[in-house]
């Protein structure tokens, strides 16, 4: 009795993914370290000094991690309720922070206690942040203002009602240190100079703004809201310059690398995207497991901190090149012992000892071997298979079909299996890989099964499902043959215009050749 061959699953070229130098740049990061807070983290902010820590604002609480800690180092609890926005001045000395019950606190790195207390707002600060002159900070709040406040007297210097809804975020400008910006779910994004009584510039944006970024340079703004990314010439009165949708939800949060030529924007779609700032095209995608609400580079670009509405902190670092290079020079040595002998031929008075190889069959092929038909199709049917690895699915069905015994295979089901294989049939048939053998399938099921048709809804719907699938895939055919159509017709006009120059060009060597022979 011949032994049994297992079934041959046909291998199909797959398409490759293109390789870029920003594709190689962000995928050098190692796997992530997950950190559990108490709430959603709704800022991140890293210090401009070394070692780097950064400040992760969650419920209550505001941590202080190293750049490799897994635990906070120091940790600002003074909260009744929730804190908002921690942010680190320049010189990474100071921490201020919004809250809750509406005002802001103002905390020194090295101690616990805050140093000063702002009250002003009457609703939650949602923005906080240091103008560039160190000595100054700018808040917003659910109050729908926006003020100045002076830190060494602990006063408030200017006030600012022009918004008509929750400022919810905002940034100062690097390069003025009278300047800051303000955005609101009033769809509007406000420009104010501290030496005047009222916003110098408003920008419409469309959407509830949720965060707003300013270039070094200080001549581009970024705003995002809803699910759009614009960005804003400054220096032209606010003229947008682009306009990008590339998230499916709203975006919460923005980014820059340390050298401003990479733009990042966080959404609720679980989504990071990383844009050139030059071209403002995508250039890469982080996927995450939950909806992102903020985000922060580290000024060296070594570490990627995004903060989740689950509590999550994910946290990814660079991998170094100069260790990499190392453990490859240590690994070489361990080689060796593996390719000895690879290359050995024997000699004629060499006597070889052949090792028989144990072949283990899949579920599948083992029913195969056994003729059960029935099974080995259910078997390839399982989700992992069915989802995965359809190329596997199709292959048993072709060799069922080779065999005679495709159609008992399919015969005798209930409702849940034929849905289960009609809903696969109709997903895969319009690809051209399974295409003859599905299409067969798909004719068994339908002669087998149609006295019952109408007696089960679900299986019902699967079949119009299917019937819809073929009439688009059918209709769409119809369109690629009419366009061949189009394009032979094209060809066939380019070829006699040749041909005719070509005859043309003979013609005239030809009456050429007779005047020469005249004269």
């Amino acid at each position: 009795m011949a032994t049994y061959k297992p079934v041959v699953v046909q291998t199909f070229p797959k398409l490759g993914e293109r390789i870029t130098q920003d594709t190689v740049y962000w995928r050098g990061y190692k796997t992530p370290v997950q950190i559990k807070e108490f709430g959603a983290v709704n800022k991140i902010d890293f210090s401009t000094v070394p070692p780097y820590n950064y400040a992760v604002t969650a419920s209550s609480r505001i941590h202080i991690y190293g750049r490799y800690s897994q635990e906070p180092i120091k940790t600002f609890s003074r909260f009744k309720d929730a804190a908002y926005c921690a942010t680190y001045r320049d010189d990474g000395n100071l921490l201020v922070a919004g809250s809750e019950e509406g005002s802001i606190r103002l905390f020194d790195v090295g101690g616990r206690a805050p140093l000063r207390q702002f009250d002003g707002h009457t609703k939650p600060v949602h923005v906080v942040g240091f103008l560039s002159d160190k000595y100054r900070i700018f808040s917003g709040g659910d109050d729908y203002s926006s003020a100045l406040w002076d830190i060494p007297s602990a006063t408030e210097i200017i006030s600012y009602s022009e918004h008509t809804d929750y400022v919810r975020c905002g940034c100062a400008s690097k390069v003025n240190a009278d300047v800051f910006i303000t955005g609101s779910y009033d769809h509007t994004v406000k420009l104010f100079d501290a030496r005047t009584k009222s916003s110098v510039m408003t920008i419409e944006h469309g959407q509830p703004v949720e965060s707003v970024l300013l270039f070094p340079s200080g001549g581009l703004l970024v705003s995002a809201g809803g699910r759009y990314v614009k960005v804003w010439d400054v220096l032209k009165g606010g003229q947008l310059l682009v306009s990008l949708k590339n998230h499916h939800k709203t975006v919460t949060c923005l980014c820059l690398n340390s050298s401003g030529q990479r733009l990042l924007s966080g959404s609720l779609d679980r989504h990071v995207k990383i844009y050139s700032t030059t071209s403002y095209k995508v250039v890469h995608s982080f996927n995450y497991a939950t909806s992102i609400l903020s985000l922060a580079l580290s000024p060296e670009d070594e570490t990627l901190v995004v903060g989740m509405t689950n509590g999550v902190l994910n946290v990814k670092h660079r991998k170094p090149e100069e260790r990499k290079e190392k453990s490859q020079m240590k690994r070489q040595p361990a080689y060796r012992p593996y390719v000895k002998g690879r290359t050995y031929m024997p000699k004629q008075e060499d006597f070889c000892v052949s090792k028989p190889v144990k072949r283990v069959l899949r579920k599948y092929d083992k029913l195969l071997k056994s003729f059960q038909s029935s099974k080995a199709l259910d078997a390839v049917l399982e989700p992992p298979i069915r989802l995965y690895t359809p190329e596997v699915t199709v292959a048993v069905m072709q060799e069922l079909h080779r065999r005679g015994t495709l159609r008992s295979a399919l015969a005798g089901r209930d409702e849940k299996q034929i849905n289960l294989l009609l809903t696969f049939v109709a997903r895969r048939v319009i690809e051209p890989r399974f295409t003859p053998i599905l299409v067969t399938v798909a004719d068994m099921i339908t002669d087998i099964y149609q006295p019952v048709v109408g007696q089960s809804a679900i299986v019902d719907r699967q079949f119009l499902k299917l019937q819809e699938a073929i009439g688009k895939e059918i209709d769409y055919q119809e369109e690629l043959l009419e366009v061949l159509g189009m394009m032979d017709t094209l060809f066939a006009t380019f070829t006699k215009k040749r041909a005719t120059y070509l005859e043309e060009n003979k013609s005239n060597g030809l009456i050429e050749t007779i005047e020469t022979i005249t004269n």
